[in-house]
This record gives C-alpha cells, sequence and structure tokens, in this order.
C-alpha cells in the first residue's frame, strides 16, 4: 500500500490486493535476471547492515492495518521458512505518520516476550477478518489480555525505553531504504524493492532472491 492510497476503504484494497498477488510456492526455483531501475532500486547510500557475519540481511517492511500486508502474510512467511539459511530475514513496521505507532510498539512488545510467532499472524486476522481496529494503545491492551499474554508484563515493555528505541530504528531504517509503500523489500543494506517495481509480490520474493545472490558475490 502506497502512502497516497491511504484513504481507500478496506473493501477495494483488499481487492486490488488480491489481484496483484498471484499465489506463490514457498520455494522459488527459477531466478532471473532483472534489471535495476526497473525491479529495483541501488540505494545512494548504503545501509550497514544488522545481519550476523556470513549472512545476507532481508528486511520486509510492512504494516498490520495494510490489506495487502495481510494478503501477502501467508506467502512471505512461506518463503522465509523456505529459504536459503544464509539469509537474515526479518520484519521491519513501518510508520508513515504517528498514528502507525502503537502498531510499531505492538510488534517489538510481542517480539520481546517471545510471542511473536504465536500471534503475529492473530494480529492480521484480528484486523483483517475480525474487524478491529488495534490502532490504539487501549484497543491494543484490550486484545492482548484476550489472548492469554500477561497484560502487565505486555504493557510494561510496549511502554519501555527499548521498545522506544527499535521504533525510532524501524523509522531510520524506513527513511534509509526510502519506503514509500508496504509490503516492500530492503536487501543487503543496498537494494529496495516492492510489488510497484516488480509487477507483483511473488516476482519481489524472486528479486530478493537474486539481490541476495548478488550480495553473496560482493
Amino acid at each position: 500500500m502506497k502512502r497516497r492510497e491511504f484513504s481507500l476503504s478496506t473493501a477495494s484494497a483488499v481487492a486490488a490486493s488480491a489481484l496483484a498477488l498471484p499465489v506463490a510456492t514457498p520455494a522459488l526455483a527459477q531466478v532471473r535476471q532483472f534489471k535495476e531501475g526497473k525491479d529495483f532500486k541501488r540505494l545512494d547510500k548504503p545501509v550497514p547492515p544488522d545481519a550476523p557475519a556470513g549472512k545476507v540481511d532481508v528486511i520486509e517492511f510492512f504494516w498490520y492495518s495494510c490489506p495487502h500486508c495481510n494478503a501477502f502474510e501467508s506467502t512471505f512467511d512461506a518463503w522465509s521458512k523456505a529459504a536459503s539459511k544464509d539469509l537474515s530475514i526479518r520484519r521491519v513496521p513501518v510508520a508513515f505518520n504517528a498514528s502507525f505507532v502503537p502498531q510499531q510498539k505492538l510488534y517489538y512488545a510481542l517480539e520481546g516476550m517471545g510471542k511473536l510467532d504465536a500471534l503475529h499472524a492473530k494480529v492480521f486476522r484480528a484486523i483483517h477478518v475480525e474487524k478491529q481496529k488495534l490502532a490504539k494503545d487501549d484497543e491494543i491492551f484490550a486484545w492482548i489480555a484476550q489472548q492469554g499474554v500477561d497484560a502487565a508484563k505486555f504493557k510494561e515493555i510496549y511502554t519501555s525505553f527499548t521498545v522506544s528505541n527499535q521504533v525510532r530504528r524501524a523509522s531510520q531504517l524506513q527513511d534509509a531504504y526510502g519506503v514509500e509503500g508496504v509490503p516492500s523489500m530492503g536487501v543487503a543494506g543496498k537494494y529496495y524493492t516492492d510489488g510497484t517495481m516488480a509487477g507483483s509480490m511473488t516476482n519481489v520474493l524472486q528479486v530478493v532472491e537474486y539481490l541476495a545472490a548478488a550480495a553473496r558475490k560482493g
């Protein structure tokens, strides 16, 4: 979803998302050639990657309330589980304005509690299927309390200095990669691609594999 598309209704956005997102297999067997400036862009200023030595940093930029991110989630999850072990794959929640920050904090608080694997997909479901907003602190706290999570501990982490720093770092990465919409991907601190550039989110994953191979070669 592009910044200018935030006014779209959920129904029309979901329909557009479904048309733009072909079904993909978890493992992308064929990797073809892609063109810089068309399928991906090279960053003017490289971003220091956070990946461990010997691994390629791969980032998915997303927003929980984005219908395109919701449609892409199962494909991305399957792909990330089947991807090469030398890819260091992570998600980074974006904030195009201040109203996004609570969901950034939700993501990092779940991560800090070790609850991300159990509840990440449930957040998408709560928003896009159950039609819960989860856009404000109180809405998030109420939902968390229904998930069998220690609500007091969650709130402590959610409001912590650590999570504030993670949110700040996420916004820095978003700006450094020049993220204009979600879902989108950053690779090796050097490259950026999204569905508009690559033509579909399935193609995006192929572009990511192509760029990761280039990064391995230096």
